[in-house]
C-alpha cells in the first residue's frame, strides 16, 4: 500500500519558518483536503511532497521512496519516481499555449514514456473523455473557458497514470460555476480510488468529498480529523477564527 509519510518536516525561507514540524501520514486512496490562512504553508508542503521545494529537516516518504533534506529536486535521486506516482495540478493550468487540449495531455506519455503517437492520442482522448472534454480535444488554451483548461491539466496529469494528485488551489482563480465543474471531477477520480491531497477554500468540497481535513497554521498542522469534526466542531480557537472567516 502506497502512504506519504512526512516526518518531522521544516522548512525556512531566510528567517522566515513556514514549515514547523510537520508530521502527517496519508494512505492510499485517501482525499486529504489541507485548509489554512494564507501563509500557512499548504502549498510549500505540497510541492515538498513532490520534490519540487527542498527542505531543511526531516523526511517524507512516498510507497518506497524517500526525500531527504537540503536535496533539490535535481539533486534527490526519489524525486523522479516520486512525480511519476504523484501528478501535480497548479492553480494557473501551466498548459502550453501553442498546442491542442489533446496535444497537451499527449505530450508527457510520449516524451517520457516513450508511447507511441497512435497510442498516446488513445490515451489522451479517453482522459479528454473522462473528464469531460471530448469535444474540445482540437481546441487551444485561448479558447478554452478557465475550468476547462484545469480539466485539462487533470487529464494532463492522468496521462502518466499516478496513483495519486496533488492540486494546489486549483479552483481559486475560476468563477462560482466553473470552480464546480472542476470539483466534479476531483469527486469522480476520488470515487475511482486515487489519492488526492488537495489545498483548497473550498470548504463544501472538504465537506462533501474529503475523508480528512488538516488544518495549517504557522507552518504547524493544528487540527486534523474528520470534516465534521474539524469543520463543525474545531478544537482549537486558531481554527475556529479561520472557519469563522469562510463561507462553510
Amino acid at each position: 500500500m502506497m502512504q506519504v509519510v512526512i516526518e518531522n518536516v521544516s522548512k525556512s525561507f531566510g528567517s522566515r519558518r513556514v514549515l514547523d514540524d510537520v508530521s502527517l501520514t496519508i494512505d492510499a486512496g485517501q482525499t486529504v483536503a489541507l485548509v489554512g490562512p494564507s501563509g500557512a504553508g499548504k502549498s510549500t508542503l505540497l510541492r515538498s511532497i513532490n520534490g519540487l521545494n527542498s527542505f531543511d529537516r526531516g523526511q517524507i516518504r512516498v510507497g518506497e521512496y524517500t526525500l531527504l533534506p537540503n536535496r533539490s529536486h535535481h539533486a534527490c535521486p526519489g524525486a523522479r519516481q516520486v512525480r511519476r506516482l504523484f501528478g501535480m495540478i497548479f492553480q494557473d493550468f501551466q498548459l502550453f499555449p501553442h498546442l491542442t487540449a489533446l496535444e497537451n495531455v499527449m505530450e508527457a506519455p510520449r516524451s517520457v514514456l516513450k508511447l507511441s503517437r497512435g497510442d498516446a492520442r488513445q490515451r489522451g482522448l479517453a482522459l479528454l473523455a473522462r473528464v469531460g472534454l471530448a469535444d474540445r480535444a482540437a481546441a487551444y488554451p485561448l479558447e478554452l473557458s478557465g475550468g476547462q483548461k484545469q480539466r485539462v491539466a487533470i487529464a494532463r496529469a492522468l496521462a502518466m497514470e499516478p496513483r495519486g494528485l496533488l492540486c494546489d488551489e486549483i479552483t481559486s482563480a475560476l468563477d462560482p460555476e466553473l470552480k464546480s465543474e472542476v470539483l466534479v471531477v476531483l469527486e469522480a477520480l476520488k470515487r475511482d480510488g486515487l489519492t488526492l491531497i488537495v489545498v483548497t477554500h473550498e470548504m463544501g468540497f472538504a465537506r462533501r468529498a474529503a475523508d480528512r481535513v488538516v488544518m495549517l497554521a504557522d507552518g504547524r498542522v493544528i487540527e486534523d480529523g474528520p470534516p465534521a469534526q474539524v469543520l463543525d466542531h474545531p478544537r482549537m480557537p486558531r481554527t475556529q477564527q479561520f472557519l469563522s472567516q469562510m463561507l462553510i
